[in-house]
């Protein structure tokens, strides 16, 4: 074919964006359709009160074609899982489109029926995983107490503490087993992804790992920062995470509290929607000199990193990849980190330097201190993959799909 229409599944999309897996939807299908021989459409969701329940509305951002489907507010345990009345507008659209293949990205609360649409009109489907979701109710595998469930493999027979209704998570875990059955390839964004998941049953021998790449700096960053280092000497931490626990946020506040240096500063970026985040959390017990950052967008993420000079990324649960992580080592930022599933793939942290998830506050502090004791804040960029390289790799897994697709005919 000379070119490849692909149907794009996920929960958000511009001009409606939120959240890592939103980011990277957005800038692979761009970078597909830079790269040329592909075109792609969206479906995604949105909720609104002055639309029909399930009315679909056409938007385009950036040549980008996205389909919306308006969600009503209130559903049923099982509509956030199998809609049916989802999978008819998904099944409507697959027809009158007629895409070449499905990439179902993040479709929690699409639900599983992109998957039931495409086969009933023979189109392939890739399925990314991006978080547990498909393991998972609660989705990142956080237990009633916040804490990370450490199960693994995951057994849903000892999710009976945790989830309200038993016998629905089964049926809901059972019925995400077999729709993994049903797609041409499953993606990965780490091995500790992969392996869980396979592990847990799912799609076993269906997985590839396929590393989420980033926005590099661009041409005038590394300026900026030398800049602003010169500009003030104190060396600079940030953190991106919300003020929970699961992200690590009191271990960070007890180890500043309890350091035995003041001249440094540190940022908190308010990353919520409505600036919720940090209105309310007291920073003035923590050493050095705190402030907010302003949530920010793709366009404008080297203003923030420009700012930093140390990335804590205190995660008490395992993640499947970390986005900010491979963005700071990208700008030559040093990253303090929990030892915390796939987020620590990129090899350029040595093990011993990973700090345990649940590890006292004191074995943070003493990393914070020996940097700030050390004076040094330029760190080498290390190598990270792309948006533009994701996108290739994305492309030979597409050609893998149709070639096999070709082989079984």
């Amino acid at each position: 074919m000379n070119t490849c229409h692909v149907l794009l599944a996920n929960v958000f999309f511009a001009p409606f964006s939120y959240g890592g897996a939103t980011v990277v939807a957005e800038q692979v299908a761009h970078a597909l359709v830079q790269q040329g021989g592909y075109r792609v459409t969206v479906v995604s969701l949105c909720s609104r009160r002055e639309l029909a329940h399930y009315a679909i509305i056409k938007s385009q951002k950036d040549g980008i074609v996205n389909y919306l489907i308006n969600m009503p507010a209130e559903r049923s345990y099982g509509d956030m899982y199998e809609n049916p009345e989802i999978t008819a507008r998904l099944a409507e659209l697959i027809n009158t489109l007629r895409p070449d293949l499905v990439h179902a990205h993040c479709i929690q609360e699409i639900g599983t029926g992109i998957i039931t649409a495409a086969e009933a009109s023979n189109v392939p489907v890739i399925l990314s995983v991006h978080d547990f979701w498909w393991l998972c109710e609660r989705q990142f595998m956080i237990g009633l107490d916040g804490k990370y469930c450490s199960q693994s493999p995951v057994t849903i027979d000892k999710c009976k503490g945790c989830v309200d209704n038993f016998w629905a998570a089964k049926t809901r875990f059972n019925h995400l087993q077999r729709m993994g059955e049903k797609v041409a390839l499953v993606t990965y964004p780490s091995h500790f992804a992969k392996d869980l998941c396979e592990a847990s049953g799912f799609a076993q021998g269906r997985g590839v790992v396929w590393e989420n790449g980033i926005k590099p700096p661009e041409a005038a960053f590394f300026a900026k920062q030398k800049s602003r280092r010169m500009k003030d000497q104190r060396t600079t931490f940030g953190y991106i995470g919300g003020p929970t626990q699961i992200k690590g946020w009191p271990q960070i506040k007890q180890a500043f509290a309890g350091i035995e240096h003041e001249d440094f500063r540190g940022l908190v970026v308010e990353g919520s929607l409505n600036k919720s985040w940090w209105h309310a959390q007291d920073l003035k017990n923590m050493q050095g000199d705190w402030q907010i950052y302003p949530r920010f967008e793709q366009a404008n993420m080297d203003d923030f990193y420009a700012e930093i000079d140390v990335l804590l990324f205190m995660s008490q649960w395992k993640e499947t990849f970390g986005l900010a992580i491979r963005e700071a080592l990208a700008r030559g930022i040093t990253v303090v980190q929990t030892d915390s599933g796939g987020s620590v793939e990129h090899g350029a942290i040595p093990k011993d330097k990973l700090i345990p998830i649940a590890a006292p506050p004191e074995i943070l502090r003493k990393q914070i201190s020996a940097i700030l004791k050390s004076g040094k804040r330029e760190r080498a960029p290390f190598p990270v993959a792309g948006f533009k390289d994701q996108a290739q790799a994305f492309a030979g897994l597409v050609d893998r799909v149709f070639e096999d697709l070709e082989r079984a005919a």
